[in-house]
C-alpha cells in the first residue's frame, strides 16, 4: 500500500536549510499497524504529512496504492486522498461550528453522497463509537475523550482503506486513551492499515511493527509479531 525509497525533505528559509527526512525507505503493507515513534523533531509529522499526500517530498519516491504519488500537484493529492486516507489528529481538529452529526457527514458531503446515504453512514458510524446520544452536540460541549470519538468517526466515515493518525491519545486521560487505542484496534482488525505517530510506548505495543526515527533516518524496525529487531 505505501512504498517509499530514498525519500528527502528539505525545509528551506533564507538562512537555514533543514533536512527532515534523509533517504528514508518506508513500506506499509496493506492491514498492517504500525507504529512510528522517535524524539522530537526526528520527521515522524513530516514523514505522516507526505504518507498523507498533505506535503510532497524533496526528492526520492513515493507509491501509494500502487501509484506513482510522488510530485502530485495539490488539486491531484486532495483528490486522491478523498475516500482513501482517514486523519485522526492530537488536537481532534473538530469544525466548531458544527455539530457531531454534521463534523462526520463532512467528507461524504465531499464525496457527493446522497442525503439518505450520508445520514444511515453516520448514524451508523455514531452509534458504533457510542457518540449516537451527542449527535446534537457541538464539539466545545463534549469531553477529550469523547471529541477523539467523533473524530475517528469522521476519519472512518468515507470507509478509507487507510487512517494515519498523529498523537491521537496525546490530550486524553489514561482511561480515554485506552478506549481510542480499542478504537483502532478493532478497526484494523477488520481490514483498515493504520500508521500512527506515538511518543507512548504503551500505545505503540498495540501496533504489529515500530518504525524508530532519529534525524530524519529510520534506524531500527520491531516486528512485534516475530519478536524481530531490523538494523
Amino acid at each position: 500500500m505505501i512504498k517509499t525509497q530514498k525519500l528527502t525533505k528539505i525545509f528551506q528559509t533564507d538562512e537555514i536549510e533543514t533536512s527532515a527526512l534523509n533517504e528514508v525507505n518506508f513500506n506499509v503493507q496493506k492491514g498492517e499497524f504500525v507504529a512510528i515513534m522517535g524524539p522530537s523533531g526526528c520527521g515522524k509529522s513530516t514523514l505522516l504529512n507526505i504518507v498523507g499526500l498533505l506535503d510532497n517530498p524533496t526528492s526520492g519516491s513515493y507509491i501509494f496504492n500502487g501509484v506513482d504519488v510522488t510530485n502530485l500537484r495539490e488539486s491531484q493529492r486532495t483528490g486522491l486522498r478523498k475516500g482513501n486516507i482517514g486523519f485522526v489528529f492530537q488536537s481532534f481538529n473538530l469544525i466548531d461550528e458544527l455539530n457531531v452529526f454534521e463534523n462526520v457527514e463532512m467528507p461524504l458531503i465531499y464525496l457527493k453522497m446522497s442525503a439518505s446515504e450520508r445520514k444511515a453512514r453516520v448514524e451508523a458510524i455514531l452509534e458504533r463509537m457510542k457518540i449516537s446520544h451527542r449527535r446534537k452536540h457541538f464539539p466545545r460541549q463534549l469531553s477529550g475523550g469523547q471529541q477523539q470519538r467523533v473524530a475517528i468517526a469522521r476519519a472512518v466515515a468515507a470507509n478509507p482503506g487507510l487512517i494515519l493518525a498523529d498523537e491521537p491519545t496525546g490530550n486524553l486521560d489514561s482511561k480515554n486513551g485506552l478506549e481510542v487505542m480499542n478504537l483502532l484496534t478493532e478497526l484494523n482488525r477488520e481490514g483498515t492499515t493504520i500508521v500512527m505517530v506515538t511518543h507512548s510506548m504503551h500505545d505503540a505495543d498495540f501496533a504489529h511493527r515500530i518504525v524508530n526515527l532519529f534525524d530524519g533516518q529510520i534506524i531500527t524496525e520491531v516486528k512485534k509479531q516475530m519478536g524481530e529487531i531490523q538494523i
